[in-house]
């Protein structure tokens, strides 16, 4: 009876771990630049002195989802939507380098070029820093940023930062817990001269908010059906328990 109360007891506590992972990437259904996280449930052997015949459920993460989300123009000059694969590096709390597909881009009052998260973005040499005042900026499909000084002519446009782009393929990149991506190896990964991207336009999230639903309403009913098991496994014992009294 212990080992049916074991399987309904894990699983519903693993239900729970899946829920939060739907409903975190429910949140995010509307954050640009953002990727699904995936979930799947598997049976796991318990160890230990007198559980080897134990198995409980554990649901894990996988992955991500790394399918591109909808690309929305919005007609900002620094707004940038990578096409295809690549990532935007950026430098994180900690200082390292990782990596995003947000494109919402701005600047700071110093002339730190930042996201839409306040993470400063980073060029060939560091965080990027724009020559402030100007009047306009933009950004080739390349990443290169050119500004105009304020007060210049129109035909004035000088270059002077270019952002770094690197795409070391999907299956290197693990996201970390402040929500940035990075390699596996825990290494920067290389400038790739080959990621373009479209100006004046941001990447969507690529959650699917139906498909979010519905596998929460799923793990919900799973849930449900663990707790009505340990019930008929108390009352089966409690059963069992007046057969013996009675014989």
């Amino acid at each position: 009876m212990d080992k049916f109360m074991y399987v309904a007891m894990s699983g519903a506590k693993q239900g729970m771990n899946a829920l939060a992972v739907r409903a975190n990437n429910l949140a995010n259904a509307n954050t640009d630049g953002f990727k699904s996280d995936m979930t799947q449930a598997r049976a796991m052997q318990a160890f230990g002195e007198g559980l080897p015949t134990r198995v409980f459920s554990m649901i894990e993460s996988p992955g991500t989802n790394f399918s591109s989300g909808p690309i929305k123009s919005t007609g900002r000059d620094l707004d940038i939507a990578i096409k295809g694969d690549g990532w935007i590096a950026v430098q994180a709390a900690d200082g390292s380098e990782a990596y995003t597909r947000a494109g919402s881009l701005k600047f700071d009052n110093t002339g730190l070029l930042i996201n839409s998260r306040n993470t400063p973005i980073m060029g060939d040499a560091g965080p990027i820093v724009l020559p402030l005042p100007i009047d306009k900026v933009q950004i080739s499909p390349e990443g290169i940023i050119s500004v105009r000084p304020q007060g210049a002519t129109a035909e004035v446009i000088e270059e002077v930062a270019r952002i770094k782009f690197v795409n070391p393929g999907n299956d290197q990149m693990m996201r970390g817990e402040d929500g940035l991506f990075r390699l596996m190896s825990g290494l920067p990964a290389p400038k790739d001269p080959m990621v373009q991207v479209e100006s004046g336009a941001i990447e969507g999230s690529n959650v699917n908010p139906v498909h979010e639903m519905v596998a929460m309403i799923d793990i919900q009913r799973q849930y449900e059906m663990q707790v009505k098991m340990m019930k008929n496994a108390e009352e089966a014992d409690r059963a069992s328990s007046s057969l013996l009294r009675i014989g």
